[in-house]
């Protein structure tokens, strides 16, 4: 089956850097596209960035243009997100999703579990 494992959150101070990790397993990585969504506390859910299944196109939210960059390793199955910048509003628990767009938010059976992040000083 499906499976996503976040890893790389944490605790980071405002201004910080992190840089998450999804191992991706049961299913061929390389195949599809891969995104990562965000909840905040009391918010909705957030498409933050996508990529495609070849790496050759990328998304990303308004909010973190600039400051994100998606990447993946189509031979370690691995999804990756280098998040600098940080800022107080970006706390939130962060997901691994399959697919792109509304697709990847949709379709909680195909999420990890999630890493959060916090970034406090």
């Amino acid at each position: 089956q499906v499976q996503l494992v976040e890893s790389g959150g944490g605790l980071a101070q405002p201004g910080g850097s992190l840089r998450l990790s999804c191992a991706a397993s049961g299913f061929t990585f390389s195949t599809y596209a891969m995104s990562w969504v965000r909840q905040a506390p009391g918010k909705g859910l957030e498409w933050v960035s996508g990529i495609y299944s070849d790496g050759s196109d990328t998304y990303y939210a308004d909010s973190v243009k600039g400051r994100f960059t998606i990447s993946r390793d189509n031979a370690k199955n691995t999804l990756y997100l280098q998040m600098n910048s940080l800022k107080h509003e970006e706390t939130a628990l962060y997901y691994c999703a399959r697919g792109w767009g509304v697709t990847a938010t949709m379709q909680r059976k195909y999420w990890g579990q999630g890493t959060q992040v916090t970034v406090s000083s």
